[in-house]
């Protein structure tokens, strides 16, 4: 008797573990918007097939959204702690700028030139991300209004450095290994440099403690403290990542177009920012994925690619993307009153439960 009774109600376990899990992935805002971005894509292929459906063309859509995967992770471990930055553009530009001036200053076109030209550029990312994260955490200015000073002061210190004309003095390794550069054939090495920051962002964001502290700086910053959480050290921490794959992104950057394009990121913070934000991070703190982000990111790249190929106006890409924004914030707002109408309505319940009992 009891064999079939425990294999009956393993069975309904595990069916209903299996429904649940479907729900949660129907429910999740980065699967909804996997659909949309599948949606795009279909109705691309379906209007130019000859010539948005190709390999080429999604390679080339993958290899324009690589530099913003790079930042978008960072990106996404600052908004996930309720902050916010609008430097990494600007940063960029920074990191890109230096390493190309000390590039230019040794001299040479080999690997050592190169590899110096990467710390450099790292290095300097780094440094402008430990001063954000030092004045939110421990000065306590909001970070909106650190990260737009040291946005102005990344870009201006790049402008007074170069005297506004771009530098065009690239080491060739750089530009033929990495900026143009595929392996096996097809793949660009820019696109899997992109990949493996990715993938490395989602195991340390979803699989550590890390990752953990930070989704619980995000939710209450508060209660993270008082559990144990070193939530400056923490913020201080995520900040100076973020400023090292900016200065990441600067050097591949430099690399995929062999001059520092100073002028040329003006919109690179609202870009990512904009892609984190649809991809279901929450801008009030506490939710969010990697993969979310990535997704979040192809949208504006395919729609830019497809309104070019079938001849209409790249511009309505800024309105689509724009229109996306806004439903997205706004249903994660409807979520969150929601998830808070049902904390409530559970604490009543069990309050009243309680008066019943008494009674």
């Amino acid at each position: 008797m009891s064999g079939p009774t425990t294999e009956t109600v393993a069975i309904g376990a595990i069916d209903d573990h299996h429904e649940s899990m479907i729900k949660r992935l129907l429910k999740a805002q980065s699967f909804q918007i996997f659909l949309v971005l599948i949606a795009i894509v279909l109705v691309f292929a379906a209007l130019a097939p000859g010539n948005f459906a190709t390999a080429g063309n999604f390679r080339l859509v993958v290899q324009n959204a690589s530099i913003l995967a790079v930042l978008g992770v960072g990106m996404t471990f600052i908004i996930i702690t309720a902050g916010i930055d609008l430097s990494i553009g600007s940063v960029l530009v920074f990191s890109g700028v230096v390493s190309a001036m000390v590039m230019r200053g040794i001299g040479g076109d080999g690997w050592g030139v190169a590899t110096l030209g990467i710390v450099v550029s790292i290095l300097c990312g780094l440094a402008w991300g430990f001063l954000n994260g030092f004045l939110i955490a421990k000065a306590k200015v909001p970070p909106l209004i650190v990260t737009l000073g040291t946005f102005g002061m990344a870009l201006g210190f790049a402008q007074i450095l170069t005297g506004g004309v771009d530098i065009r003095t690239v080491p060739a390794v750089l530009t033929d290994t990495i900026g143009y550069g595929n392996i096996f054939g097809s793949i660009p090495v820019i696109s899997v440099i992109a990949l493996v920051v990715v993938i490395v962002g989602a195991v340390v964001l979803h699989k550590t403690r890390y990752g953990l502290h930070t989704y619980a700086v995000g939710s209450s910053e508060l209660a993270a403290r008082r559990v144990g959480v070193k939530v400056d050290r923490k913020l201080i921490s995520i900040y100076t990542m973020s400023g090292g794959l900016a200065g990441l992104a600067g050097i591949l950057s430099l690399a995929q177009f062999s001059t520092t394009a100073i002028a040329g990121q003006s919109q690179t913070n609202l870009n990512v920012i904009a892609a984190v934000v649809i991809g279901g991070t929450s801008l009030f703190g506490g939710s969010g994925t990697i993969f979310g982000t990535v997704v979040g990111l192809f949208i504006p790249a395919v729609l830019q690619n497809g309104f070019v190929i079938i001849g209409v106006q790249p511009f309505w890409q800024q309105v689509a993307v724009g229109a996306v924004l806004i439903v997205a914030v706004y249903v994660d707002q409807v979520r969150r009153a929601s998830a808070a109408r049902g904390k409530q309505e559970g604490v009543w319940k069990k309050l009243f439960g309680l008066s019943r009992e008494r009674s």
